[in-house]
């Protein structure tokens, strides 16, 4: 038997700092797809922004991981060499370098296997607004 694979990119736009849920589109993916069984792939093809699979119920979970990052990785650029993109670019690289810029999802019955109140976030680490590009890759029967 020969497994299907299918492949899109989605377009996440950011405001600046912060986590951007998209869920809801990586689950229209998996329901155009009509996957019954499978594992699938997302992908954030950049080097200063993450993803994550977070609580989507109290939205003080997401208030909390921003405030956690903001204290953990330092904006000041006098500790930093590189700082030609700007004083946000290399906190920005740290914080991804912490994270996961892919995840693995099983995808059973059409739908993606997340928990009760698990959602798939962009983490965005830079203070301007962004168009991120995610892959999503759905392999399976």
């Amino acid at each position: 038997m020969k497994m299907a694979h299918v492949q899109t990119e989605l377009e996440v736009e950011t405001r600046g700092r912060g986590l951007y849920e998209f869920t809801d589109r990586v689950s229209s993916f998996c329901r155009e797809h009509g996957t019954d069984s499978g594992l699938l792939t997302v992908f954030c093809r950049h080097t200063s922004a993450s993803l994550t699979i977070q609580e989507n119920a109290d939205p003080d979970v997401i208030l909390d991981l921003n405030d956690y990052f903001a204290r953990l990785v330092s904006d000041d650029p006098a500790n930093y060499r590189h700082t030609a993109e700007g004083p946000d670019d290399m906190p920005a690289h740290i914080r991804s370098a912490l994270t996961d810029v892919s995840l693995s999802i099983p995808v059973v019955g059409g739908k993606p296997l997340l928990g009760t109140w698990q959602g798939i976030y962009l983490f965005e680490y830079r203070m301007r607004p962004h168009r991120r590009r995610v892959v999503l890759h759905r392999s399976g029967d």
